[in-house]
């Protein structure tokens, strides 16, 4: 790992009917895709590397292992910002963290961190990160 301090961004959502679950609210399993979209977005308008584009490389981002720590649910017509930054990138994978703020209380909703590892997508296997790819996301 470099002693680089890394760049946090933030998106910002609204919950849709179809995220809601029986208990109205926020089904647990779509924070993760909150997170992922948001990364998606970011990919593009934050660090200059679109998702096709990586995917064009042959290359692809997966989820190795994802802690969420929920604190207050998400309702429906919340609107909500999703911060995530990387906290540390190595030429195994990348570490993500996040955090979900209801903009409305102004409190966080969920928190969180993701790791990811780089795949070729033609074997499915995960490839080294290469030391440009390293500084492209040492912003």
């Amino acid at each position: 790992m470099t002693d680089i301090r890394y760049s946090r961004f933030t998106t910002e959502h609204k919950v849709r009917p179809d995220d809601i679950d029986m208990f109205n609210h926020v089904h647990n399993s779509i924070y993760l895709d909150y997170v992922l979209a948001a990364r998606y977005e970011q990919m593009e308008t934050c660090y200059g590397m679109s998702m096709e584009k990586f995917l064009e490389m042959g290359f692809g981002w997966v989820v190795k292992t994802v802690q969420i720590d929920y604190k207050r649910p998400l309702e429906l017509g919340n609107t909500f910002s999703v911060e995530t930054g990387i906290t540390e990138i190595n030429k195994k994978g990348c570490r993500i963290t996040f955090d979900i703020v209801n903009l409305k209380t102004k409190k966080t909703s969920t928190s969180g961190w993701f790791d990811f590892v780089m795949i070729d997508l033609k074997t499915g296997r995960g490839v080294e990160v290469s030391e440009e790819m390293i500084q492209l996301y040492s912003i």
